[in-house]
This record gives C-alpha cells, sequence and structure tokens, in this order.
C-alpha cells in the first residue's frame, strides 16, 4: 500500500459550484495508483464538495437556485450573522452537503462516471480561497 497526499486552492468569486474535477484527476495520477481510494477534503465549514454531472451547465445554475431557495441568505431567525447575511446560511448549507468525499481508483483512474464531475460549492458571497485536501490510498 502506498499513500499520496496533495493540496489543492480553489479562488472563489461567490457563490456557486466550481468544477474541480481536473485538479483532482492530477493529484490521483500523480500517486500512480492502480486500485484504491482517493478522498477529496475541505478544510471549510461555508462551502462543500460535491459530485454531480458536468455535461449540462444547466444542472448547476438548478443546484444553486434550489439551494438558495432551501437555505436563504439574511433569514431573519439566524443569530449566527457575524460576517455577514449569508454567514449562516453558508454553515447549514455545508452541514446540508459534505466536506468530504470518496472515488474509488480503478485501472489507474478516478471511477467516476460518465457524467460526473467533482466540485467545490461556494456558499458565500465574496471572494475566498479554499483550501482542498487530496489524498490518495493504494496500490
Amino acid at each position: 500500500m502506498q499513500q499520496h497526499c496533495g493540496d489543492y486552492t480553489v479562488e472563489t468569486r461567490g457563490q456557486r459550484l466550481y468544477d474541480i474535477t481536473a485538479a483532482v484527476e492530477a493529484v490521483a495520477k500523480a500517486a500512480q495508483v492502480e486500485t484504491g481510494l482517493v478522498t477529496v477534503f475541505c478544510r471549510h465549514t461555508s462551502c462543500s464538495l460535491l459530485i454531480n454531472e458536468n455535461a449540462d451547465p444547466d444542472v448547476r445554475h438548478d443546484l444553486e437556485a434550489f439551494v438558495k431557495r432551501l437555505v436563504p441568505d439574511g433569514d431573519p431567525a439566524f443569530i449566527h450573522t457575524l460576517e455577514g447575511p449569508d454567514d449562516m446560511a453558508a454553515h447549514i448549507k455545508t452541514a446540508l452537503t459534505a466536506t468530504s468525499l470518496s472515488i474509488p481508483v480503478t485501472d489507474g483512474r478516478m471511477a467516476l462516471g460518465t457524467w460526473q464531475g467533482i466540485y467545490l460549492f461556494e456558499h458565500r458571497k465574496a471572494p475566498h480561497r479554499r483550501n482542498i485536501v487530496v489524498h490518495v490510498l493504494g496500490a
């Protein structure tokens, strides 16, 4: 068994989905693992990770719009607003999604489906530098 770990920074420009598939694939490929597991971890509490369709941009648009309706910024019921009206909403959106993903590696490649991509979902309005850790374990 061998392990490989790499970091990746995503420069966000507000609330939306950012495709990070190529960056994660680069770390996975550098590990030179034929069979194993890739773990992708986000070191933040106001953005998240997800795997979803990468072919039609309407999917990203609809996901973004749905999550905004589900947990609106500035909800008057929120007490935690130290960093603005999108602060607590961002934390709730993160809690409803995920901060880590696991992707199998088979035949030296991540076993994503044909239409699957890996996304960082930024839940804050302001630009941020988001750090992603990619850990590969395998043989």
